[in-house]
């Protein structure tokens, strides 16, 4: 088969995929313009479930030298892109009762439709099947990286929004 022409059952993945995410994305449209709750004490836990699994992933099949190397620049991106994400969050606090409230922001949402985007077109890159292709890349690595960016991303985004909510918090206290 041609290098560049894909699979019918590989365009049926990629439809199913895309109609997937439209799904979430007016989904989570609808419900972005809401004001949530904020507990800054739980932020924790996400990121601690993620690395939980990492931890687990890593033990089951340790990566080898080059795999650790490739983890930790997913790890370092992930953070950056995560605290970038964490940003673009709307924190708010209630000026009498000091209630910290949170709204998503149509960027951020936009932001992870891109990480999709950028999934898929590496999803691409690798080969028929996903595993290697032409490229050769092993599959456990690959998925490495995405467990090791996605424990840096979720940490960091969290991080940023804990330290900004503080802050606002401390800021509000010190008006009253």
């Amino acid at each position: 088969m041609d290098a560049g022409v894909q699979p019918p059952n590989m365009w049926i993945s990629y439809a199913i995929t895309a109609l997937v995410v439209l799904a979430v994305l007016a989904v989570r449209l609808r419900s972005m313009n809401r004001l949530r709750p904020l507990k800054i004490e739980r932020l924790w836990l996400l990121p601690a479930i993620y690395m939980l699994f990492g931890a687990m992933a890593f033990a089951t099949h340790p990566p080898t030298v080059t795999g650790w190397l490739f983890a930790a620049v997913g790890l370092l991106l992930g953070a950056a892109l995560g605290w970038q994400r964490g940003r673009m969050m709307e924190i708010h606090v209630d000026p009498e009762s000091h209630a910290l409230n949170q709204k998503a922001s149509p960027a951020s949402l936009l932001f992870i439709v891109a990480l999709i985007l950028v999934r898929q077109g590496a999803r691409i890159a690798m080969g028929p099947g996903g595993y290697g292709g032409e490229m050769h890349v092993d599959p456990l690595v690959v998925t490495d990286v995405l467990i090791a960016f996605a424990i840096g991303m979720f940490s960091a985004q969290r991080i940023e929004m804990y330290l900004r909510a503080r802050r606002l918090l401390e800021d509000a206290r010190a008006r009253r």
